[in-house]
């Protein structure tokens, strides 16, 4: 029987990282149909919250079947989900594993994001001894780019026209971090 990767709560005195539930299901649509939020992600804005009910039941398929862990970023005085993040291509014998993020429109420009990542990267260096975690995003979203630089993060490349998403070639900024990199404040 295979043992998954346990998913830690993690916490600050803003926000609450925890597991994905199904209730869920609402708030996350009312991320993932954002067109202004979806505008650099690989898919395009979700119309349906059918989606994102299909979304949560995926996310807790594949935390029962894969080393991927997808933390539901919370307010942490009302528990409701604001954001989420996953680390996922967990490679424990290389070290290393991605990162990706989302949080809603209303969230944006707090430093929550930035707080929630933090706790994160903490976990993945501390807990799970990673050595280097990636991320890619689209490099005209600018507030993304700057918020992985500002941990960190290094630009290690350009991956032209990687995605075709609602007819438009997207290119990917390609940017890594060591555990010595790290900005953990």
């Amino acid at each position: 029987m295979r043992i998954r990767l346990p998913q830690p709560e993690l916490s600050s005195p803003r926000l609450r990282l925890r597991e994905v539930r199904s209730e869920d299901a609402p708030a996350l649509f009312a991320i993932h149909s954002d067109p202004q939020v979806m505008r650099y992600w690989s898919y395009p804005a979700w119309t349906e919250l059918a989606q994102a009910e299909a979304k949560v039941a995926d996310i807790q398929r594949q935390r029962r079947e894969q080393d991927i862990l997808i933390w539901a970023i919370a307010e942490a005085g009302s528990d409701r989900l604001i954001g989420s993040s996953a680390m996922f291509a967990l490679n424990p014998d290389q070290g290393r594993a991605e990162i990706g993020y989302s949080l809603h429109r209303d969230w944006h420009d707090r430093g929550l994001a930035s707080e929630a990542l933090r706790l994160i990267l903490g976990y993945l260096f501390d807990g799970l001894q990673l050595r280097r975690v990636e991320a890619d995003t689209d490099p005209r979203n600018t507030a993304s780019c700057h918020l992985l630089e500002k941990l960190g993060f290094v630009r290690e490349g350009l991956l032209r026209e990687r995605w075709f998403v609602n007819g438009e070639l997207c290119d990917t900024a390609f940017y890594g971090l060591l555990r010595r990199d790290f900005i953990r404040n």
